[in-house]
């Protein structure tokens, strides 16, 4: 009988510090998935490039505390739209919807650099596989062949290198210094595209399968003309999770001697919204 109301005591006790630790939403001690580097130290690069790949091999489980993101892999987004025209071989109008991702559970970290400047990110990354599933409704023309259809689109990339660039700002809440993550680009290449259109000609299957196998056999052309689509959605992905991510664990646990915003810019920035 003591032994089962000390039980139930420490398991107060811990509800009781979880419940304090997170009520202003955000980690107040470092958490042991991620390694802390200090700026200043020869082997930062060595160090962070560790630190981010021990978040994103977490985020496959989930953080615990941060009940924002419901799933990293596979990733769902509502809706894209895109207007594509920068050639007379490429003029996309493209709306994906109902999408889902697949694959950004694999994520391999190259690299991870901040720069002291502005403490923005360059970070190297490589997906060994990503496929993409959505409905889409497509018009326009990819390598001179018109389109006009909706569907079901199916891509498969393989072997991604993809290179992040993240801008943020810095600001201070409950005595700790937080990355606003304002903006985020990326660029990337691949070993391979396999992709399928269905419904690409409103039913004409012979002209669809003719015209998906040579989206395969062209794939590197197809890649360039898709380049803004993927593009997006990688970006999409990645500025909804960073953004969630860095809003609750502190700066201060990836990176030890950042400064505050007032030390940075000289005088304090506004939280963000």
């Amino acid at each position: 009988m003591a032994m089962a109301r000390l039980e139930l005591i420490v398991l107060l006790v811990a509800f009781t510090t979880i419940l304090v630790r997170a009520e202003d939403g955000f980690l107040k001690e470092p958490p042991d998935y991620i390694k802390e580097c200090r700026i200043a130290d020869k082997d930062f690069v060595n160090c962070s490039t560790h630190s981010i790949q021990q978040l994103f091999d977490k985020l496959n489980d989930g953080i615990p505390g941060l009940t924002s993101i419901k799933s990293f892999d596979p990733f769902y987004l509502n809706r894209i739209r895109i207007t594509q025209g920068n050639s007379n071989a490429i003029n996309l109008k493209v709306e994906l919807a109902n999408v889902k991702i697949v694959g950004f559970g694999h994520t391999n970290v190259l690299e991870s650099q901040v720069f002291k400047k502005d403490y923005s990110w360059k970070t190297t990354f490589t997906l060994p596989e990503m496929k993409l599933q959505a409905d889409y409704s497509l018009f326009g023309r990819i390598l001179l062949i018109p389109l006009n259809g909706k569907g079901q689109v199916f891509l498969d990339a393989e072997n991604m290198t993809v290179t992040m660039h993240t801008k943020t700002r810095l600001y201070s809440k409950g005595g700790f210094t937080f990355y606003n993550v304002t903006n985020l680009h990326v660029d990337f290449k691949m070993d391979g595209l396999k992709s399928y259109f269905s419904n690409l000609f409103n039913g004409n299957k012979q002209l669809e399968d003719s015209t998906n196998k040579f989206f395969n056999d062209n794939w590197r052309m197809l890649a360039d003309a898709l380049y803004t689509v993927i593009t997006q959605t990688i970006e999409d992905i990645l500025l909804d999770v960073l953004k969630k991510i860095f809003h609750f664990i502190p700066a201060n646990f990836f990176v030890s001697d950042i400064p505050t915003p007032e030390q940075l810019y000289g005088r304090a920035k506004p939280k963000p919204k």
